[in-house]
């Protein structure tokens, strides 16, 4: 029997073309971040923020900033994957509920609370997991996108000093990558071959 969710990993594409006619919802939208919100994240700072640009004038004032790349306008939706720089503080309320439930003791939340205020202390680590931290998140919500059966696209090619002065990013605020989202149209590449095994893997 096949397995639904190797399929979907193995058909996925990165697309460049996008049926501009196609729209999304707002439902739509908030299930595709919803669902990127079940990333992996360090000490469960969840540190990251989803901009969704819809409107043909936001996707344009992006596309401005990203080579003019067709598929920011065309996809029904272009994300921007923002990591935030780690606030050791933050920590005690996300795990609150946690907490309060009984999976975890307030002693253990603290000792997490005081290794990420270490761990973070040096900017070069706080802003490699903010990186981390918004690239897990978009590969959670490429995944997501295909199977809610749309296709995705992640770009790293943008001005990203004009990203933060054109759409307010704050000072604590790293944009790390655009995905657009939407219905494929035709002409785009199937999945391009990847590297065998024996060049990428290791078993010690």
């Amino acid at each position: 029997m096949t397995n639904p969710t190797i399929t979907l990993i193995e058909r996925r594409i990165s697309a460049n073309r996008f049926d501009a006619g196609h729209r999304l919802t707002g439902a739509e939208i908030e299930d595709l971040a919803r669902l990127a919100t079940r990333a992996p994240s360090a000490y469960n700072l969840q540190n990251w923020r989803f901009i969704a640009l819809r409107t043909a004038q936001a996707k344009m004032r992006l596309q401005r900033l990203a080579h003019g790349q067709a598929k920011i306008s065309e996809a029904a939706v272009t994300f921007i994957i923002c990591g935030l720089l780690p606030n050791h503080a933050d920590i005690e309320r996300r795990l609150l509920p946690f907490i309060k439930a009984g999976h975890m003791s307030a002693e253990a939340a603290a000792g997490w609370q005081e290794g990420a205020r270490a761990q973070y202390a040096d900017p070069q680590m706080a802003r490699d997991e903010a990186v981390r931290s918004a690239t897990l998140g978009a590969a959670t919500l490429i995944h997501a996108a295909e199977a809610m059966g749309l296709a995705s696209a992640p770009m790293i090619g943008f001005d990203a000093q004009g990203v933060i002065r054109e759409f307010g990013l704050l000072r604590h605020e790293v944009p790390v990558m655009l995905v657009a989202v939407g219905r494929a149209a035709p002409g785009n590449w199937p999945q391009k071959p990847r590297r065998p095994l024996t060049e990428v893997l290791e078993i010690a």
